[in-house]
């Protein structure tokens, strides 16, 4: 059985390896944990969720399924990412949801042996930090920031009680 790709204290699971698939947002690279991932779609038109809290954008119907979505770059904070014809939807499986999360562009699939995954830094993590669970490092290109998805639902509960602007 495969494990997740960093235990709480920033140690990888039981497997030597994981496989990561890597997407871009705002110019970075980011890896789920293929086994999160139920499928990659192209983008589409995505239904407004009035009174949604503010990170979900709105939602999609996928094969029968209505499933919310959630835009990456501004899940991290950023501005929403600009639909362009390489923007897709992964389709994730996070504490028993299906949630869509848009990003620009799915640009690899990545096997990771253990020996080039790291935590988070630790004055980012005893600052609060929790948005990435990983970073990959890799020879001759910029790391790779693994997501937590958890951070990312824990966002979008958190954006449901800030009052609207």
């Amino acid at each position: 059985m495969h494990s997740e790709i960093v235990a709480q204290d920033g140690v990888l699971g039981a497997d030597n390896a994981v496989v990561l698939a890597c997407f871009e947002s705002g110019g970075q690279v980011y890896g789920i944990d293929v086994l999160q991932i139920r499928e990659i779609v192209r983008s589409r038109e995505v239904t407004p969720l009035p009174c949604a809290p503010e990170l979900i954008e709105g939602v999609v119907d996928l094969r029968g399924a209505v499933i919310p979505v959630l835009d990456l770059a501004r899940s991290l904070g950023g501005d929403a990412a600009e639909e362009t014809s390489s923007t897709r939807i992964a389709v994730l499986e996070i504490d028993g949801m299906t949630v869509g999360l848009r990003v620009e562009a799915a640009v690899d699939v990545l096997p990771v042996d253990s020996s080039a995954i790291d935590g988070p830094p630790a004055l980012a993590t005893q600052a609060g930090y929790d948005a990435v669970r990983a970073i990959v490092r890799r020879p001759n290109a910029a790391p790779v920031m693994v997501l937590s998805l958890e951070n990312l639902l824990e966002s979008v509960y958190r954006s449901a009680l800030e009052p609207s602007s």
